[in-house]
């Protein structure tokens, strides 16, 4: 039951895609459920009820020390679980919560990213040039597709971002050059690939429906990676979009050439450093929770922290005292 090859996680599998359900989501679901079915030694999820999940949830959070977002995910995953494959209710399960960490997020100051770009040269400046210039997670930027740029009107197209939705966001002018030139670059090697019968992956069952779609320049990726592979749903022979692995490493190399140590930088930091950025420029909040594509502006008020902006009005009393004569 625990294997792959589960009669009963294909089960699940099959109920995730007909839903259109991210490559992502599918993997976090399965993970999830495999990793329930195993805590209460390999029982069928169908003997099982809301205490099992109360109990797996608690321990996740008790005994594993589990990150409060970690404990969503899998609570996301077994509601499905219940839900939508089982359909059992599951009731008020009144678990143990995972602590709630509350993390300042870090934020580059712009003479930092400049030193970072310095230091990249190419498309991988490009994707952190667009990480900062647009707010974008380092997967939305990497599976960008041709049709999700818009020249015209000065906007990025993000689909099936955090949450399954689709937003908008600012293209830089500035880096209209250049992604244009990469999009000639990867329609060419598009190109190329159809000469053997081979496209961009695409999602869900577009290839069933359009045959031909792996030919129009639409779906190909502005950023795809240098070799083919599997499909993971159709099988087929295709080029995927570039790796994120491939972003990180340049990042890392990039870092630690510009020789910024006393910070935590990942690709994420682009994004609070976007966020920030235009907060200090005085962009208003909604406009930057918008272009982030967050829920609730509570999230987005997170920032206001970095810059200080929540203790506005408020002075240090040490600064008072010397304001007063103090040594």
């Amino acid at each position: 039951m625990t294997g792959k090859s589960s009669p009963f996680l294909e089960m699940v599998r099959g109920e995730i895609r007909l839903r259109g359900y991210s490559i992502r989501t599918e993997k976090s679901y399965l993970y999830w459920t495999r990793q329930f079915i195993l805590f209460h030694q390999k029982r069928h999820p169908a003997e099982m009820a809301g205490a099992e999940v109360k109990a797996f949830l608690t321990w996740l959070a008790v005994k594993q020390n589990v990150a409060v977002n970690t404990q969503k995910v899998a609570l996301n995953a077994l509601v499905f679980l219940y839900a939508k494959v089982l359909k059992q209710e599951l009731g008020d399960l009144g678990f143990t919560l995972a602590v709630k960490q509350r993390h300042l997020p870090v934020v580059l100051t712009q003479e930092e990213i400049l030193r970072v770009f310095v230091q990249m040269q190419g498309r991988n400046r490009l994707i952190f040039e667009l990480l900062y210039a647009s707010g974008l997670r380092i997967t939305e930027c990497l599976r960008l597709r041709v049709q999700d740029v818009d020249f015209s009107n000065g906007s990025i197209c993000v689909r099936d971002a955090k949450g399954n939705k689709d937003r908008q966001t600012l293209l830089g002018k500035s880096l209209i050059p250049q992604l244009q030139k990469a999009i000639d670059e990867s329609l060419a090697l598009q190109a190329e690939d159809n000469k053997r019968g081979i496209g961009p992956s695409l999602p869900n069952q577009l290839a069933k429906k359009f045959p031909n779609a792996f030919r129009s320049p639409a779906w190909m990726f502005v950023f795809p990676s240098s070799s083919f592979s599997e499909h993971p749903v159709t099988h087929a022979l295709c080029r995927h979009h570039l790796h994120d692995s491939v972003a990180r490493k340049a990042l890392q190399q990039a870092v630690r050439a510009a020789g910024i140590d006393r910070k935590r930088v990942t690709c994420h930091s682009f994004r609070h450093s976007f966020a920030t950025h235009l907060l200090q420029a005085g962009c208003d909040i909604r406009n930057v929770q918008e272009l982030l594509g967050h829920n609730d502006v509570k999230t987005t008020q997170i920032y206001t922290h970095v810059l200080g902006q929540h203790f506005v009005g408020v002075n240090s009393p040490l600064d008072r005292l010397r304001l007063l004569g103090g040594q």
